[in-house]
């Protein structure tokens, strides 16, 4: 027979699971600033700046092992059952969606060190919408996290389409400037892809999105659509 929890494991839970929390958080908000300064660096040709957003994605990373390992020190010593158990894995999951946009952060950052070393041209400028959208969308991933937002959340689901829209729309256009002018193929094909890991960074706030859906409603929403989200996660009010 499983002995009744007492107040003082729950207290112990609580308070490391709000650190585990927390750790998420600080992780954010590093690889938010590893994917400012790369996009600083492209925008504005500082190789400074993207040799910065290099250089910190081995924060983002220690953070993400620190994360996992927390979690399973959670999942192991409190044997957490329902809402508790979804939080849990879902810092963990967070997490290892926050290490893979800080990697393509250093991503977009090692190809602009690359355009930095060829001639200024004005379609550089064109990648600014794309930025734009999918650091909005981290940003709110983040937020939603940590109000535990439905609300948010599902609005950065449906957002993704217009990132995935503007992608495909730039690409398009710099592959159609490539054909007819050759000299621009090696710059234009760093930028393509910049939009590329601009994308998938997008794709990665939608799996955080995804995440805090779980945790709040314990309905799996990955591959539905739009009206069908809705419908699976409209009706739940509060946790299980």
């Amino acid at each position: 027979m499983t002995a009744p929890t007492t107040p003082h494991i729950l207290e112990a839970f609580d308070r490391s699971l709000r650190e585990c929390s927390e750790l998420v958080i600080t992780m954010g908000s590093i690889t938010r600033q590893n994917l400012q300064s790369a996009f600083n660096g492209l925008m504005r040709r500082c190789d400074e700046a993207c040799n910065q957003a290099i250089a910190d994605d081995y924060d983002v990373n220690q953070l993400d092992k620190k994360i996992d390992a927390a979690a399973h020190e959670l999942l192991m010593r409190f044997q957490p059952l329902a809402h508790d158990f979804r939080q849990v894995i879902a810092a963990a999951k967070i997490s290892n969606n926050l290490e893979r946009v800080s990697d393509q952060a250093a991503n977009i950052a090692k190809r602009a060190r690359k355009v930095n070393k060829l001639p200024e041209f004005a379609e550089i400028k064109m990648v600014e919408p794309v930025f734009t959208t999918a650091v909005d969308m981290l940003e709110d991933s983040l937020t939603c996290f940590a109000e535990r937002n439905l609300e948010m959340a599902m609005d950065i689901i449906g957002r993704d389409k217009q990132l995935d829209k503007s992608h495909k729309k730039l690409i398009k256009h710099y592959t159609g400037l490539m054909e007819a002018d050759s000299t621009l193929i090696k710059p234009l094909l760093h930028l393509i892809f910049i939009v590329r890991f601009l994308e998938r960074i997008g794709d990665h706030c939608v799996n955080i999105a995804e995440d805090v859906l779980f945790v709040l409603t314990a309905e799996d929403v990955r591959y539905v659509g739009r009206q069908e989200l809705r419908e699976k996660v409209g009706q739940q009010d509060s946790p299980a």
